[in-house]
């Protein structure tokens, strides 16, 4: 599949360069955001505890086990910091690489079946997404689960639109179905649920059953199995517990109960389906319906309907889910801009209404940060003055980029409108991350750093912050709190948790600790007299020192 791409990059004429300098830009702000609670903390610290312990069977978080994900971004981080140790950046490289090359995916299977110019127009169209260019810069598991689906979602397209038992067939089929295993490593049977309701709607509303007879069964489900299989085997040998909580309460369990606490109404994601395609809006609306009504390249399938079907049943499963987050809704955007790029390819002023309606996005969600911060907090950080004023200067670039109509197939207009953009979002994502309140422990833990030694005795008191660990490159030993560890907690018990008696015997008889107290409950110790002495604080957590 990378190798398809590769080529179909350089026979429609692009070349290497624009991708290397798109990605030069995707990049830029990796090491300069802070880690944020409680995602980025969390999957940055899970495969710091893999690589050091060397286990890379059993995930765990602050030294339990931790089996709500599978394995493979676990691996692939862990495999970075084995190199180039633990930071920003590395944190980031798995999952935001692999957003980034989302854009060159969409490109190359919209090039491929429908001519350069729909490629560049998908494209364009992914890059000055909203919520695209700023989930995709995050370190979620939603990024690298969003490229493996994706790319299983256009090997099966490609693979059906290609002569019937061809060996472009076979290849392709093959394909998908490595693809869809990763992504089956990456979030879990989810994969099996959408793709599979997709082809069987397909089939129902084309009546059409061709597909099924070209799965390449023999060969793809043993390929399937031999790279997905194995580590659920192992992790299920080595940890008896791990079936039940991983498909039953993770999977069936969130589906249908509301037990994660993550409850939001049934039309959640809509408003966020309609701010991540906010900028092709109104060509969406054609461009679904020229998919459900389009032929196809080839007689035997029609790609884009079966792209909308996946979009559509996307958006019903998770919105019938029990347990919402913003970002599940992810996996829909590459193939709906696929979709869009095929229907505007040739139109000259599509280029220039999406950025002009992106750019509009840039500035209001720029200015609108300084103001919340101005209202909040009564004051606005200088560095997201800077920020700010770098997205506006990146809208103001989108704009005059496309300020004439662009004629169908034009690189130029596209590759900056699709690097401007790309920029934009990122300075709103900076500009966030430093308006308070604090939403990382960086300049908490850098303030706590000269008081902590390799022999401190580290607890948390009353909370669990994420990103306190991985910037600390330490577990700690919990104390009146469970949280999201709760299930490793009660599978190893007396493993990194005290009891409050116990924490004040131990902190009282220690000579060298440091405890992460909840704010509200360093009062109630202080009420009762704990010794100890503040060191560092912010709005989350304050850092108490038993010297």
């Amino acid at each position: 599949m990378a190798r398809e791409a590769g080529q179909e990059l350089r026979t429609r004429g692009l070349g290497w360069l624009p991708w290397i300098a798109l990605a030069a830009v995707w990049f830029a702000t990796l090491q300069v955001r802070p880690m944020l609670d409680p995602d980025e903390g969390r999957y940055a610290e899970i495969p710091r505890e893999m690589a050091e312990s060397g286990d890379w069977i059993t995930p765990r978080l602050d030294g339990l086990k931790y089996f709500e994900k599978p394995a493979l971004q676990y691996w692939a981080s862990a495999a970075v910091y084995s190199v180039f140790g633990l930071n920003e950046w590395t944190s980031r490289l798995w999952t935001v690489g692999l957003a980034f090359a989302c854009l060159p995916m969409v490109f190359a299977w919209a090039a491929r079946l429908y001519g350069r110019g729909a490629g560049l127009a998908a494209l364009a169209a992914l890059a000055l997404s909203p919520f695209f260019g700023i989930v995709g810069h995050l370190d979620l598991l939603d990024a690298g689960f969003t490229f493996w689906l994706t790319g299983a979602l256009f090997a099966f397209t490609l693979a059906q639109s290609a002569e019937v038992g061809s060996q472009s067939e076979r290849r392709r089929m093959l394909a998908a179905w490595l693809a869809a295993a990763l992504a089956v490593l990456s979030k879990g049977i989810v994969v099996g649920v959408l793709t599979g309701v997709t082809l069987i709607a397909y089939s129902l509303v084309e009546r059409d059953a061709r597909p099924w007879r070209r799965l390449h069964l023999a060969l793809g489900l043993p390929l399937f199995l031999l790279v997905a299989a194995p580590w659920f085997i192992a992790v299920s040998l080595r940890n008896p517990d791990f079936p039940a909580f991983f498909f039953v309460h993770e999977h069936f369990t969130r589906f249908l109960t509301t037990v994660h606490q993550r409850v939001e109404p049934w039309w959640y994601f809509l408003p966020l389906l309609v701010l991540g395609v906010l900028p092709w809006l109104a060509p969406l609306i054609g461009a679904c319906r020229r998919a459900w009504l389009d032929a196809g390249p080839t007689p035997q399938f029609k790609p884009l309907k079966f792209l909308l079907i996946f979009a559509a049943v996307t958006l019903v499963f998770f919105s019938a889910s029990g347990s919402k987050l913003p970002p599940y809704i992810l996996p829909m955007l590459p193939p709906l801009a696929a979709i869009v790029g095929v229907h505007v390819a040739g139109r000259p002023d599509f280029l220039r209404h999406a950025a002009r309606i992106g750019a509009g996005a840039m500035v209001f969600f720029a200015v609108g940060l300084l103001v919340y911060s101005a209202r909040r907090n009564s004051f606005i950080p200088q560095e997201a003055i800077v920020w700010s004023i770098a997205a506006i200067v990146a809208g103001v670039v989108v704009v005059v980029a496309t300020w004439k109509p662009q004629r169908p197939g034009a690189v130029a207009g596209a590759l900056v409108t699709a690097a401007a953009a790309i920029f934009a979002w990122q300075s709103v994502l900076c500009e966030f991350s430093v308006i308070p309140p604090s939403r990382s422990a960086r300049d908490l833990v850098a303030a706590v750093r000269e008081s902590i030694h390799p022999q401190t005795t580290l607890f948390s008191v009353g909370q669990y912050r994420e990103t306190v660990s991985p910037y600390l490159q330490r577990t700690m030993t919990l104390v009146g709190y469970e949280g999201e560890l709760r299930f490793g907690l009660r599978a190893e018990p007396g493993k990194q948790m005290a009891t409050p008696d116990e924490f004040v015997a131990r902190w009282g008889s220690s000579t060298d600790a440091v405890a992460f107290f909840d704010p509200h409950v360093w009062e109630s110790y202080q009420r009762r007299g704990l010794p100890g002495r503040v060191i560092a604080a912010d709005n989350y957590t304050v850092a108490v020192s038993r010297l």
